[in-house]
């Protein structure tokens, strides 16, 4: 009667062991190589640069400058620049603006400022700039467009976080979608932005006084935006090019040993 007891005392002690063997191995199959972290680490380094300039592009008013040009009987003349979430007027003295421009600016320059945050995100007013009207629609879509970026481009970020920290490996693809997708994103919201500029020009005020003839160009933090949004979707692209077998890339360059056997 004794011999039952002791047959499924040896049958469990062998599943236990089967069990554990089977778990090594799997631990050891996960585990990452030093070389494959560190292409994962330069890549996210890559990835990083983007995300600090969209940060700083996404955070800053300087994507577009608006300058009424200068007049002779002046000694002052009035410029502003805006982003997604604010608009800022300036007025400048004429003789701190470079001798051969037309317009007033830039933006830069020490003058009497007065920043406002637009009014379309509360009580969804339309802002007035220089006799002009904003079109909110557009300037919101800009807005939700790029915030949309920065929360996709944060997912990304989290889950190459989880790759090198916990070594799931599944979100390597994730992550090298979601840099890929809040690149274009912020791409697509740059754009949208060009057109609420150009519907802000056009959107003239007949209300007196008349409306200064105004001149525009795209300043730093556009120009940040333009470079996050390419920078992102080339560190996607570094990630998903890492989430690929290795066999097409070594039937292309084959080792020198393999051919010398």
């Amino acid at each position: 009667m004794m011999m039952w007891p002791n047959f499924f005392m040896q049958e469990e002690d062998r599943w236990r062991g089967a069990a554990s063997r089977r778990r090594a191995c799997g631990q050891q199959g996960v585990r990452m190589t030093p070389e494959r972290e560190g292409k994962i680490k330069l890549a996210l380094l890559l990835a990083t640069v983007g995300v600090t300039l969209a940060v700083l592009a996404v955070g800053t008013e300087f994507w577009v400058e608006l300058n009424t040009y200068k007049a002779n009987d002046s000694a002052i003349c009035d410029a502003a620049h805006l982003g997604l979430w604010k608009v800022c007027t300036k007025r400048l003295w004429q003789a701190d603006v470079p001798a051969g421009r037309d317009t007033c600016g830039p933006a830069e320059l020490p003058g009497e400022a007065n920043c406002t945050y637009f009014k379309f995100f509360t009580t969804g007013q339309n802002a007035h700039i220089f006799q002009r009207t904003t079109k909110k629609e557009v300037n919101l879509a800009a807005a939700v467009i790029a915030v949309m970026g920065l929360a996709v481009m944060s997912l990304g970020y989290l889950c190459v976080i989880m790759v090198l920290s916990k070594g799931a490996e599944f979100l390597l693809r994730v992550g090298a979608i979601c840099f890929g997708l809040s690149g274009l994103l912020l791409l697509v919201s740059l754009e949208v932005f060009r057109h609420s500029v150009r519907a802000l020009l056009e959107r003239v005020s007949r209300e007196p006084p008349p409306a200064p003839a105004l001149a525009y160009e795209y300043s730093w933090s556009l120009n940040c935006g333009v470079a996050a949004g390419l920078v992102l979707m080339l560190g996607g692209g570094c990630f998903l090019l890492l989430t690929l077998p290795p066999w097409p890339w070594g039937a292309l360059c084959p080792k020198r040993g393999h051919r010398g056997t």
